[in-house]
């Protein structure tokens, strides 16, 4: 019989099938499924990481009660009221199309939002609007590559969201990743001057995904500004930090910067996909132009609703009271299995070592104890693995159902 802790035969063929990001794509292997490329030697995309859980969830969901997917960050508490409300008085079958740079609402409430929550003044020409954060931050790669051809890197942390790697290979471009430190930081001093030469862009990411870090910020922007390499920042938990104040890079000068945040994570609303960037002048004017052509709109309702959500900021603080809590609990309930877990400098992510390094066999212990979905640290990148990524996005009934479970395991 297999050890608890060890990973089935289900587990460890997932495991393989996780491919280190920042090398090229193997062909004849999209979405985990053999195709035959013929004499195409093109891209075909992995699997999808959250697509390897399958054994995971039904290990969970045969527990009482169902599982609880703790594996994706995706908010499970309700739309705000007063955002709610503003929605559906949006909605009009007879309005045209909503403006690609977004609203004159939406862009008056993103800066009005950067100067009461990080002092900054913005004018509404220095901001945009994006489809959610994710479209961003796959789409840039190729925009910056129009806007520079004669650079071909994307820089990003090792250990990271891995849409920044993957938008760096859907633009045919090199991602390179960049090494964390012991506190999971990105390590500016690692990146080879030779890679920094021919970056289009460095993302860095604070709160970090997915270990909650804090990043030097104003070292990071130095670092693009001595080099001409474009810092992208994205700072889509800024309202979840909780060592100190939210930062912003932009709070260290907009030249040769871009911030990129989203009203997912802040306001619950990942269904509405309204993100919003700002930063180096020259930039953003030319992402909104070439956004333009595109044809990137957010819904009309969707902006307005986005605008009277950055206008109210109680919500925000009830959402982080409950990830706060929720850490806090997930804690002490791994503590009472012997698991170790800190609560991170942000974010709303417990990042938590496997006790013999097994991230998939702790994967498949917690399905099957607490009836919980968590993601082994290598989807975030090879210097992940080892660890294991819990999201505390599940409503508070749901957690009190993993709580008793916990209590029935001790």
């Amino acid at each position: 019989m297999a050890h608890p802790g060890a990973p089935g035969r289900g587990f460890r063929r997932a495991a393989r099938r996780v491919r280190p990001r920042g090398r090229g794509p193997r062909p004849g292997r999209g979405g985990g499924v053999s195709v035959d490329q013929g004499d195409r030697k093109g891209f075909v995309p992995p699997p999808y990481p959250y697509d390897l859980l399958d054994e995971a969830r039904a290990a969970a969901a045969a527990l009482p009660g169902g599982a609880v997917d703790l594996s994706i960050g995706t908010p499970g508490d309700p739309v705000p009221d007063v955002v709610a409300t503003a929605l559906g008085a949006a909605v009009d079958p007879a309005r045209p199309y909503p403006p690609s740079v977004g609203s004159a609402d939406l862009l008056g409430a993103v800066c009005g939002w950067f100067d009461r929550r990080l002092g900054l003044s913005l004018e509404p020409a220095a901001v945009g609007v994006c489809v959610g954060t994710k479209e961003l931050v796959v789409g840039l790669p190729q925009v910056l590559r129009l806007r520079d051809p004669g650079r071909d890197t994307i820089l990003y942390p090792a250990v990271s969201y891995p849409s920044y790697a993957m938008g760096a290979e859907l633009a045919g471009c090199r991602a390179v990743p960049v090494a964390v430190d012991a506190e999971w930081r990105i390590d500016l001093s690692a990146i080879d001057e030779a890679d920094a030469a021919r970056a289009l862009g460095l993302w860095v990411n604070t709160p970090g995904n997915p270990a909650g870090a804090l990043d030097d910020l104003a070292a990071a922007a130095a670092w693009g500004r001595e080099r001409g390499v474009p810092v992208l920042s994205d700072e889509c938990y800024i309202e979840f930090t909780w060592d100190g104040s939210p930062r912003s890079i932009l709070q260290h000068g907009t030249d040769g910067v871009l911030a990129a945040h989203s009203l997912s994570k802040r306001s619950n609303l990942a269904g509405l996909r309204v993100g919003y960037y700002a930063g180096d002048a020259e930039l953003v004017h030319y992402l909104r132009e070439v956004r333009k052509h595109q044809g990137f709109m957010i819904p009309g309702p969707a902006q307005a609703a986005g605008a009277v959500a950055l206008g109210d900021q109680a919500h925000v603080e009830a959402q982080a009271g409950r990830y706060l809590r929720r850490m806090r609990l997930l804690v002490e309930l791994l503590a009472g299995l012997g698991i170790e877990a800190t609560l991170p400098q942000g974010g709303f992510y417990l990042w938590v070592a496997a006790p013999d390094g097994d991230a998939w066999g702790l994967t498949r212990r917690l399905a099957e104890t607490l009836g919980i979905v968590v993601s082994p640290g290598e989807f975030y990148g090879p210097q992940g693995s080892g660890h294991v990524r819990i999201a505390v996005v599940a409503p508070d009934d749901r957690l009190d159902l993993v709580a008793e479970r916990a209590a029935a395991a001790s």
